[in-house]
């Protein structure tokens, strides 16, 4: 194919790509009142745990007169992303996809297949842990004083938890994919597990905003339960590929082949 029939076919597929999200954010913006519902839902179990706003004494506040417009936009643009991703994700692939070998393609599909669930269950993962985290750090308001949020600060906080979460589930993932390029191997996965146990335990004190040990415990436990799923594949994936080294290295040059 020519340059410019890829330019071409590129040029094709980020207009489809920026129709879904465009199509996908209008949509959002007539389920606008649930997507802010689920936003706030979190906020609104830790105020409810603490006994309700006035005994929280904590509240989420809009400043300045766009504010509504601002956090409307934001929240819809992020569900068009989401919505749409399955769209804009497939014309990735599809443009890449000439260019993949036939087992590139296969990891390819393979991988798509368990990133895609692994990231999903660490964002509702995160969802659970939030209300936990912010009841933690509501109380530490003192009794003379207010908590008061503003939106855009706790959209921000609340997707940022969200996505460590989501990407942490994916770590283990991508050991797994180093050990079968050959870059990593079972036994340093074992060799170097208490370092592993170590650094996972402190990338979710770092990782996790609340800064609370319930979220750094929700973070940290999963990961290691991936992280020993990840190094028994491994170690499977070592053993047969030795087995095969040792089949071919006791080839004998001398016996004719079957063919």
């Amino acid at each position: 194919m020519a340059l410019a029939d890829h330019f071409r076919e590129l040029r094709a597929r980020l207009l489809k790509a920026t129709l879904a999200l465009v199509v996908a954010t209008i949509g959002s913006f007539f389920i606008y009142d649930t997507l802010l519902d689920l936003i706030a839902g979190p906020y609104n179990d830790a105020v409810a745990t603490l006994g309700g706003a006035e005994a929280a004494r904590s509240e989420i506040y809009i400043s300045g007169i766009g504010g509504g417009l601002m956090i409307q936009l934001k929240l819809c643009a992020l569900s068009g992303v989401i919505i749409s991703s399955p769209v804009w994700l497939y014309q990735i692939w599809a443009f890449l996809l000439p260019g993949l070998k036939k087992n590139e393609r296969r990891w390819t599909m393979i991988f798509v297949a368990v990133a895609g669930p692994l990231f999903a269950a660490g964002v509702a993962l995160g969802y659970y842990v939030l209300p936990k985290g912010i009841k933690v750090l509501i109380s530490f308001t003192p009794d003379n004083m207010q908590n008061l949020n503003d939106f855009n600060d706790f959209f921000s906080f609340t997707t940022r938890m969200l996505l460590v979460f989501g990407v942490a589930l994916e770590i283990p993932f991508f050991v797994i994919l180093l050990n079968l390029a050959g870059v990593i191997s079972g036994k340093a996965l074992g060799r170097y597990r208490p370092w592993i146990v170590l650094g996972t335990f402190v990338f979710a004190a770092v990782a996790t905003p609340s800064t609370d040990p319930f979220s750094m415990l929700m973070l940290a436990i999963p990961m290691l339960v991936l992280f020993g799923f990840s190094e028994v594949i491994a170690r499977i994936v070592d053993r047969r590929r030795g087995k095969e080294r040792v089949s071919t290295d006791t080839w004998d040059d001398d016996v004719a082949s079957p063919l």
